[in-house]
């Protein structure tokens, strides 16, 4: 069966319809509170590291993790105070996936262009997974 509708176009029509932030953009935002960025990447795909303070939701389950009404919800994303910021390898993934959480009636969602690719290219901070969960580790 032919496809009608390929990926090129799919990511098209995603980043007409999404809000698209620089790398530089959302680095400046960093440190607000207000901004949640989000690594839709697979498990796989962490090991050089992730955007500092990023919190890891993998594509596959975005969509469960973010509708309360599913078994897999995880309440980070129930804080409409927060924008969520996506970001995938190179800002594809992240646009569609942008998309798929407007969809499903979600305002505070945007994405990365350029995604991992362009962070590190540009020198932005990261951390390795290790770091992340050391910062993340209860005080005793």
């Amino acid at each position: 069966m032919p496809i009608t509708k390929g990926y090129q176009k799919l990511v098209a029509e995603a980043m007409a319809e999404v809000t698209t932030y620089s790398v530089a953009e959302v680095q400046a935002r960093l440190n607000d509170a207000a901004v949640q960025v989000v690594d839709i990447r697979d498990i796989r795909e962490l090991t050089d590291g992730t955007v500092l303070n990023a919190f890891h939701a993998p594509r596959g389950m975005l969509e469960f993790w973010v509708d309360p009404a599913s078994p897999y919800h995880k309440p980070i994303f129930a804080d409409e105070s927060k924008e969520f910021i996506l970001f995938c390898g190179a800002g594809w993934r992240s646009a569609l996936a942008a998309k798929a959480l407007q969809d499903m009636g979600m305002t505070n969602v945007a994405h990365i262009d350029g995604g991992w690719a362009d962070w590190v290219k540009q020198g932005a901070p990261t951390e390795t997974l290790e770091q992340q969960k050391a910062r993340r580790k209860p005080k005793a």
